[in-house]
């Protein structure tokens, strides 16, 4: 059963992930990309890792993708853009290059590694407790082993904030442009109902 719902996970992330790259409507990418986001949730499941499997889909797929779609209908960039334009001379070419590049890198891993990692001779979930909760044994690591990478990853965000504040400040020597009082400022002429002959 396990193996089975691996297999449909993994086709459901591949066929978003090539969604996300091929799709020339930017919801339609943002769309495939939810459905990737669904599909590592449930394997997080078939691992064991609940807590990471919620955090996949608030974050990521309630927040983070949402965001995403916002900011793309807000900008109007919910069309069809032309592909055939390139707005740097051969990126195309080198993108292709280094594409090639890391598949050959990824395939000489997995062909010359001999870690346990790439052999699959040890199982990754093998360190699960049973007894212990899935929350309390990521919190310990991310507490002890990982908490230099945790304090860079607070440090960011927080660079990351302080950022959008500063620059969604409006410059204190930029004045709001003032809103007319009426419409004979926009140089109308004020609506006046116009007298019947003989109502007198």
């Amino acid at each position: 059963m396990e193996t089975a719902v691996f297999i449909v996970c993994a086709l459901i992330v591949l066929a978003g992930g090539l969604g996300v790259v091929s799709s020339r409507n930017p919801v339609h990418a943002a769309l495939s990309l939810i459905a990737t986001l669904f599909g590592i949730a449930v394997l997080f499941l078939n691992l064991g890792a609940e807590l990471l499997a919620v955090v996949q889909v608030i974050v990521y797929t309630g927040a983070i993708v949402v965001l995403i779609l916002f900011v793309m209908m807000l900008l109007g960039v919910d069309r069809e853009e032309d592909l055939d334009t390139e707005p740097l001379v051969g990126q195309r070419l080198l993108a292709g290059l280094i594409g090639l590049l890391f598949l050959g890198a990824i395939l000489a891993i997995i062909i010359v590694g001999k870690e346990s990692i790439v052999t699959g001779s040890h199982s990754v979930t093998s360190a699960i407790s049973p007894t212990v909760s899935n929350i309390t044994q990521i919190g310990t690591e991310l507490f002890t082993t990982y908490v230099f990478p945790l304090e860079i990853t607070a440090g960011l965000l927080t660079i990351a904030v302080v950022g959008a504040v500063v620059l969604s400040r409006r410059p204190r020597d930029l004045e709001p442009i003032p809103e007319p009082e009426s419409m004979t400022d926009m140089g109308d002429e004020p609506l006046t109902a116009i007298p019947e002959e003989g109502a007198h």
